[in-house]
């Protein structure tokens, strides 16, 4: 290993392992696991577990909270050195050459402001507002003074879309993709592209920390994904929070005025977000299941195949995802061609992919793909939207997926229901609020 693999990183080694790199002093070491009279405290993650949940047949214990990273026991030595922003001097890092709109300069602004002050910021913007563009001044700013900077996510598909666009935007800084999925070697870099679970494996690392859909699961009220993100970042530092849709503690700390909060109500091309078409049918899913769809669904989606357009279904459990794409294979009769996917999914990556390629047409998805992702021209179908696994701020993320080019500006969002439910109701009105807000603002 070298030795910039323990910058401002935990690093994982057996008791017995050797360290081949000449100055050892300036290693910060810590036993992976505490062991006390009834529990153990893990070290990476803080999470405490009964010694009787974690005890292995070798006599020893291993942390069940976040064995998602690999296994951590009694056995290992967690390592680090302190985070020496050791990067080269690039004195225009930004290379993208597009234009922000008053509204995206004004917010802009701030994020550069919060960083320079190393305070923490909440940028509540809609979906499809160009939040990744409104960050890149804080971005090159930050570059330009040696800063660690990370950008986090609770989806892996939202670090997918980010990397390339964030790897044109700043095409001479080193930059760092990190998942569960990723098979390179880790290096280090001034930029790390992540997912909120990578930051377990980082101390104090980070001048300026990004989080992106912040009231994403698995990220939202996660205490574990928390305290990742304490330590991850520097106690000299700066956090900025993104999201369409923040939760109730964060809308709180905004009116105490414990959080600065930075509002942008309108899209970056200044067309309105979709207003979701509301269809009522009680026993869509009866019919479903013996293999039909109503008349309403089947030709929106007759119309949306013969334009070319890309689609996207929502459901809401996994187990409906083979039943529904059984039933649209069956009337579409290869007109096109598309696939389901969900969390689990081995070929999760690269069924996407093939979407943003436009390889597939469509993709019968889990709320997964509510939040993060870019595909030109799209429309949306929620089948379901009154099940409660639908909550209102999950269904203004999927209907925000539509219309955000400013080629396409538009599309359609439709829901399906068995009966009209206040979730569907309460993300309806927010979209119309919004859109509200925005026609105030320009």
């Amino acid at each position: 290993m070298q030795k910039e693999d323990f910058f401002g990183r935990w690093v994982t080694l057996k008791k017995t392992d050797q360290i081949m790199i000449e100055d050892e002093t300036c290693f910060v070491k810590k036993d992976a696991l505490k062991v006390q009279k009834n529990t153990i405290i893990c070290n990476r993650c803080k999470q405490r577990t009964i010694k009787q949940r974690a005890f292995l047949p070798n006599q020893q214990y291993y942390c069940p909270a976040c064995i998602m990273l690999g296994r951590l026991t009694t056995q290992h030595i967690l390592y680090t050195i302190e985070e020496p922003n050791h990067f080269f001097d690039i004195s225009n890092p930004l290379t993208w050459e597009g234009e922000l709109s008053q509204n995206q300069l004004r917010c802009s602004k701030k994020v550069v402001q919060i960083q320079q002050n190393n305070k923490d910021l909440l940028l509540w913007a809609v979906t499809g507002a160009g939040k990744t563009e409104i960050l890149f001044a804080g971005l090159a700013a930050a570059f330009k003074q040696h800063k660690r900077v990370c950008i986090a996510s609770p989806r892996v598909d939202v670090c997918n879309e980010l990397y390339p666009r964030l790897k044109a935007a700043f095409a001479c800084t080193t930059m760092a993709l990190l998942h569960g999925y990723q098979t390179e070697k880790y290096e280090y870099t001034q930029l790390v592209i992540c997912t909120t679970h990578q930051l377990l494996r980082f101390k104090n690392a980070f001048d300026m920390l990004i989080i992106d859909e912040v009231d994403a699961f698995p990220f939202k009220g996660d205490t574990m994904l928390l305290n990742a993100v304490s330590s991850a970042r520097k106690p000299v530092s700066s956090l900025i929070m993104l999201t369409a849709t923040p939760t109730h503690f964060l809308r709180s700390q905004v009116r105490k005025k414990k959080l600065a909060v930075e509002y942008l109500p309108s899209r970056y091309h200044g067309y309105e977000l979709p207003v979701p078409k509301l269809i009522i049918r009680s026993k869509w899913l009866k019919e479903l299941q013996k293999g039909k769809i109503c008349n309403n669904i089947r030709k929106t989606i007759n119309t949306w195949i013969d334009s070319g357009a890309p689609f996207l279904i929502f459901v809401s459990r996994i187990d409906f995802l083979k039943d529904v794409n059984i039933v649209i294979e069956k009337f579409i009769k290869g007109r096109c061609v598309g696939e389901t996917v969900f969390s689990a999914d081995k070929e999760r990556i690269e069924k996407v992919q093939k979407m943003r390629d436009g390889d597939f047409q469509y993709l019968v998805t889990t709320t997964i793909l509510e939040r993060g992702v870019t595909f030109a021209g799209l429309n949306v179908l929620v089948l379901g939207a009154d099940d409660e696994l639908f909550n209102s701020a999950s269904l203004v993320q999927i209907a925000g997926r539509v219309g955000r080019s400013t080629q396409c500006p538009g599309g359609d969002v439709v829901f399906l229901c068995s009966r009209k439910k206040r979730n569907v109701v309460n993300a309806r009105k927010q979209i119309v609020a919004l859109n509200l807000k925005g026609k105030n603002k320009k």
